[in-house]
């Protein structure tokens, strides 16, 4: 190199050319050492526009979006300055594409009014019946939903039982927002509940309360739960037990007044408990009553003693429903409630509950405790009137009978 072409070289160092040249085509073909046709073909702005798309900064136009202003068309190489698409071009683009685009109006996220239908009942009927002859539009599943999620009340009062009695004059209003889920039940679900009593389905495996040794989930923690989230001072209170592994309806009261009032007066104020046993064995008798004194030993397992007037006294009645040579289903009526007491008297007659190894059981063939409370009926310590609750006999109960 010559002295003149050092110094040429030196002069124009640093300095940007004066002419620019488009991307692609075919300027872009001879800084490759390509021409004519091939540079075309192989040039970025040729290879976007051969499906006559247009270019990627057409494209992005189009939708609004402005040019990539970091990556040219295709290739994934940073755009140079003064290249379609570079970095002027781009912040171009975008301002415009950003002056253009709507400013989006102003939203109100209030939540709206729920909706609410209000209905008098003229004449007795069944609230599911009622509500199906209000709503004849709606299908009946439709409407039981609404009557599950707790989106009806009468008089005031949240009801999900679809043979809540109604009479004339008792007011019913629907709601026809949905009920957030607030209360995630685990092992049971609410029969009814008003200002005196919740009644409740309890799963078997389901404490009914806490005791000592254990803390775990309860009916009677997540109940006190339920209640607080409408008023913090609210509180319910025990006032019978089923057994951890027995499943079925029992009640909570709402008041420590409702508590005295229905223990005092448990053996009045209780109409019916209905309990279905399934037990080992087929029993010969179609009917029966047992008849001992509960007493209970430090082992705190229950016992049926040989002396009369020892201990509690306990009388269960029960009925055939169904038999097998290896299994018989029970209809069992309490007239004392004592602790364990079916479970003991069953092991007395010689058939004790399935799956009840602490009294005696050898099979356990529905993986859980036969032992269900499917009736509980009783005064209402207010109103006076007797209300009745019912839950289904388990399937695994039944099942046994068709193997």
């Amino acid at each position: 190199m010559t002295n003149n072409e050092r110094t040429s070289t030196k002069s124009t160092r640093g300095k940007r050319p004066a002419r620019k040249e488009p991307a692609g085509g075919a300027a872009a073909g001879k800084r490759d050492g390509r021409t004519g046709p091939e540079a075309e073909r192989r040039g970025g702005g040729a290879r976007d526009n051969r499906d006559s798309r247009g270019t990627r900064n057409d494209r992005d136009n189009r939708d609004g979006r402005g040019t990539r202003n970091d990556r040219d068309n295709r290739g994934g190489r940073p755009a140079r300055r003064g290249e379609a698409g570079g970095w002027e071009s781009g912040r171009n683009t975008r301002a415009k594409a950003n002056a253009a685009r709507p400013v989006p109006e102003a939203r109100d996220n209030r939540p709206a009014r729920a909706s609410v239908t209000e209905l008098t009942a003229e004449r007795p009927a069944e609230l599911l019946a009622f509500l199906l002859d209000a709503f004849a539009g709606k299908g009946r599943n439709a409407v039981k939903s609404i009557l599950a999620r707790g989106q009806v009340s009468v008089n005031g009062v949240t009801v999900t039982r679809h043979d809540h009695p109604l009479l004339p004059g008792h007011r019913v209003a629907v709601s026809w927002t949905k009920v957030a889920d607030e209360s995630r039940f685990f092992g049971l679900s609410i029969l009814h509940e008003d200002d005196d009593v919740i009644v409740v389905n309890k799963e078997a495996g389901l404490l009914s309360v806490a005791t000592d040794k254990e803390k775990e989930v309860t009916a009677y923690r997540q109940l006190m739960e339920h209640v607080r989230r409408t008023d913090p001072r609210s509180r319910i209170f025990v006032v019978h037990r089923l057994d951890r592994d027995t499943s079925g309806v029992m009640m909570f009261a709402k008041s420590e007044r409702v508590q005295q009032q229905l223990q005092n007066d448990w053996q009045d104020a209780v109409e019916e408990r209905t309990y279905v046993a399934l037990v080992e064995g087929q029993v010969r008798d179609a009917e029966g009553t047992i008849r001992s004194w509960l007493k209970e030993n430090k082992a705190m397992r229950v016992y049926s003693s040989p002396k009369p007037d020892d201990g509690q006294l306990a009388v269960t009645h029960y009925k055939t429903v169904k038999s097998s040579k290896d299994f018989t289903l029970l209809e069992v009526s309490l007239e004392t409630g004592r602790k364990n007491q079916i479970r003991v008297h069953m092991q007395d007659i010689g058939h004790p509950v399935v799956g009840d190894k602490k009294y005696g059981a050898r099979t356990n063939a529905i993986g859980r405790l036969g032992l269900h409370a499917r009736v509980l009926s009783f005064r209402h310590p207010t109103s006076g009137r007797t209300v009745r609750f019912e839950s289904k006999v388990p399937p695994a109960f039944l099942r046994v009978f068709k193997e």
